[in-house]
């Protein structure tokens, strides 16, 4: 095969670790600086320069009568998409515990509190995401939030329906960096939040990275990548239909295969262009091959170590030896072991969360999920007598340090420590002479 010609480019290892696929983000401070000064005001001039709906929250009523409007198949699988999604969202919570132990006559812990008012961004550019609104909606509302606030550039009945299903109150037809700067500093319409969570453009994420500080935000999400990992004994078809599902997101997408043998890239590159044929997203989907696709021919004991190297969103292991490479991954969105299961699963409600990190992050973040809507708040109170000892530890640290207030905020106690120890001393011959 022409290698020029190929839509998956055969590189290697070092080539494709080598790409750069962050971008330099859109300057949008002077929108964010106008929404943060003119409020709702600002929100209506950047909605009427943009060619955006006006500004507006969207009532509950129409939320349900789109939810009843809605084609009778279409609802029932959005249905059953939530009813996954939170089912996998109940499992991640009770399996995070609030903590209480004592030592050193001190009782210690954490408790798990959630986040109290939550902001989730639902894209509307290409195709209205109903299946974002769920994962940003359904695992806030397990994990015990109390105000979830939903913008979206473009309200269309799917939206309006997956709303409804997720029992949403807050929907607002307000989209781009002008919705993410109403919800970290609050207008008359947009009341503040305390997180915002949920994918978007290039342009809502460098407000997101504008607003940091005034809210918290769950990632800089940059363009949806996979990277699938196939020995020769997987099927050909699916690994070109999973590598162009992720292409026809958009032109910046990235679809990489990984594998050890050349004949079997030949074949998948074959599978892509007879598939590609058919699709209607055909022109965006070769854009992104374009730009992005690859097809990498390394040895099977190099493939681990490339694919943690490179710590996609999605990670696809396909073939015979998917589970002995997976007990030897670490970094990566989310993991689907086996041909059998896909990446549009996890996109379309299996249950896990599709809001994951991109851009290599995964080497230090995790995707959304109940997690992200809980604060773990550690306590301390007094459990008996204070260990003289730890307090004496805690003199002289703070006195290495130069800080004679701590050192004194520590010895001071030691005289409470030694009234305490004899008071239970002689609570303890009392009880001994009974």
């Amino acid at each position: 095969m022409n290698q020029t010609e190929a839509l998956l480019a055969r590189v290697g290892a070092r080539e494709v670790l080598a790409r750069e696929m962050t971008s330099a983000l859109p300057n949008v401070d002077a929108i964010v600086a106008h929404v943060r000064e003119a409020g709702d005001a600002a929100l209506a001039e950047c909605a009427a320069r943009f060619g955006d709906p006006a500004p507006r929250r969207v009532p509950t009523s129409e939320m349900r009568t789109a939810l009843d409007a809605i084609e009778p198949t279409l609802r029932d699988a959005l249905t059953r998409a939530a009813e996954r999604i939170e089912r996998f969202a109940r499992a991640q919570r009770d399996a995070f515990a609030d903590l209480s132990f004592e030592a050193h006559g001190i009782v210690m812990g954490h408790r798990l509190i959630p986040i109290q008012r939550v902001g989730i961004y639902v894209p509307a550019g290409r195709h209205p995401l109903p299946s974002s609104l769920l994962m940003g909606a359904i695992p806030a509302r397990v994990a015990g939030v109390a105000s979830r606030a939903v913008c979206t550039p473009r309200v269309t009945p799917v939206i309006l329906a997956a709303a409804a299903l997720c029992g949403i109150e807050e929907l607002y037809e307000l989209g781009g960096p002008q919705a993410i700067a109403a919800l970290a500093y609050g207008t008359a319409l947009v009341p503040k939040v305390d997180l915002i969570v949920g994918p978007g453009n290039a342009y809502v994420t460098a407000a997101k990275r504008a607003v940091y500080g005034a809210c918290g935000i769950d990632a800089l999400a940059g363009a949806s990548e996979i990277v699938v990992a196939a020995t020769d004994d997987a099927d050909a078809r699916i690994v070109a239909a999973d590598l162009l599902a992720q292409a026809e997101h958009d032109p910046q997408a990235r679809a990489i295969l990984i594998t050890p043998s050349a004949a079997f890239a030949d074949a998948v590159e074959a599978e892509v262009r007879r598939q590609l044929d058919e699709l209607s997203t055909a022109q965006t989907a070769r854009a992104s091959l374009a730009a992005n696709g690859a097809a990498v021919v390394v040895p099977l004991a190099e493939i681990p170590a490339l694919c943690n190297a490179l710590a996609p969103e999605h990670l696809s292991l396909q073939g015979a030896q998917a589970e002995a490479l997976a007990e030897q991954l670490r970094t990566y969105g989310t993991l689907f072991i086996g041909g059998a299961v896909g990446e549009v699963f996890g996109d379309y409600g299996s249950g896990p969360n599709h809001v994951l990190p991109t851009n290599g992050s995964a080497r230090y973040s995790s995707g959304l999920s109940v997690l992200t809507f809980l604060t773990v708040r550690t306590f301390e109170r007094a459990g008996g007598a204070v260990d003289p000892g730890m307090i004496r530890d805690a003199e002289i640290i703070a006195r290495a340090e130069g800080l004679d207030a701590h050192a004194n905020a520590a010895t001071i106690r030691l005289d409470l420590s030694h009234v305490e120890q004899s008071d239970r001393g002689v609570c303890d011959e009392r009880a001994g002479e009974r």
